[in-house]
């Protein structure tokens, strides 16, 4: 867009929603469009690249959010390393990780995932073993994949199947906060509506960053819980923590983690290696379900996660 098309569609703004809004309005529009411009040369490090058995990907945490719960877990270090994601949501992490680039090392992989994307971003066959628990584990009262599930699968997984690699990609710390939520009201039907709010009422100072972070913090634990669960019932030499992105509090006028965006806060996460050693303490309960889910299904779960 020239700079004159920018200024043609601030002045149609401002005569249709009046100068505030439309002036505000525009200035998004600016700001985001910029980002999408500048993300595409800062393309992050390819997560097929690095030496892992298994990858734990926690949706949307903070490095520094890491850090704040690391006493917590002894597998945790008080400053965790950090990589550059490729994407700054879910859509761009997945676009730009599971391309023909990694086919070889894709089709030795088992994927067991809580992300819808799966939906439209993972081909048939593309990994070795995929199992959406997504679709079959999806919680509607919580609007969201309970950590539980996935733990489940990941486990039976791993002591039933032979892959080189396991990647295991949890729902948490990304909100909803199951044990600390900062709205309600969320079902299958209306997918988004509140949790996009979250977002908007910090933009808007509805709601403090403090309790933001407070039910983001209580996400994360809850799910760090079941990682423990995770390690101390499969076998890896090198099991690897990290996370698709981040999230925005005000950094640069943003929030939330739009999906193609530079900046620190989104694309810095954390990569912190540690080990895995299958004590057999623990069953796993869920079982892998073919179920079919139909496409209205699937934009519902996106936009319950925020997505759409």
């Amino acid at each position: 867009m020239t700079a004159f098309d920018w200024l043609g569609r601030t002045l149609s703004y401002v005569r249709s929603q009046g100068l505030i809004p439309g002036l505000n309005k525009s200035a998004y529009e600016f700001k985001h469009g910029t980002a999408y411009r500048i993300d595409a040369r800062w393309p992050g490090n390819a997560v097929f690249d690095s030496q892992w058995d298994v990858l734990i990907i926690l949706d949307a945490c903070r490095p520094d959010l890491l850090a704040e719960v690391s006493d917590n877990y002894d597998f945790l270090p008080k400053s965790p390393a950090t990589i550059r994601s490729k994407g700054s949501g879910s859509l761009s992490w997945m676009e730009r990780n599971f391309t023909d680039d990694w086919a070889t090392e894709m089709t030795n992989t088992a994927y067991v995932s809580g992300n819808p994307f799966t939906d439209e971003l993972v081909a048939d066959g593309q990994f070795g073993y995929l199992d959406e628990v997504w679709r079959y584990g999806w919680d509607d009262e919580i609007g969201t994949v309970p950590a539980r599930p996935i733990t489940d699968r990941a486990i039976d997984t791993a002591r039933t199947r032979d892959f080189d690699r396991l990647l295991v990609h949890y729902m948490q710390p990304h909100f909803p906060s199951i044990p600390d939520p900062v709205d309600s009201g969320i079902d299958i039907e209306n997918f988004g509506d509140g949790w996009d709010s979250i977002w908007d009422d910090l933009a808007a100072g509805r709601i403090s960053k403090d309790r933001v972070w407070k039910s983001y913090r209580a996400n994360l634990n809850y799910v760090l819980d079941d990682v423990s669960l995770l390690l101390n019932n499969i076998d890896a030499d090198t099991a690897v923590i990290s996370a698709d992105h981040g999230n925005a509090f005000g950094e640069f006028g943003f929030y939330g983690h739009p999906p193609y965006n530079p900046i620190p806060a989104l694309r810095t996460v954390p990569w912190v290696e540690t080990t895995a050693t299958d004590s057999g303490s623990y069953e796993p309960t869920t079982e892998r379900q073919t179920r079919r889910v139909t496409d209205d299904e699937v934009t519902s779960r996106l936009a319950d996660l925020g997505y759409r």
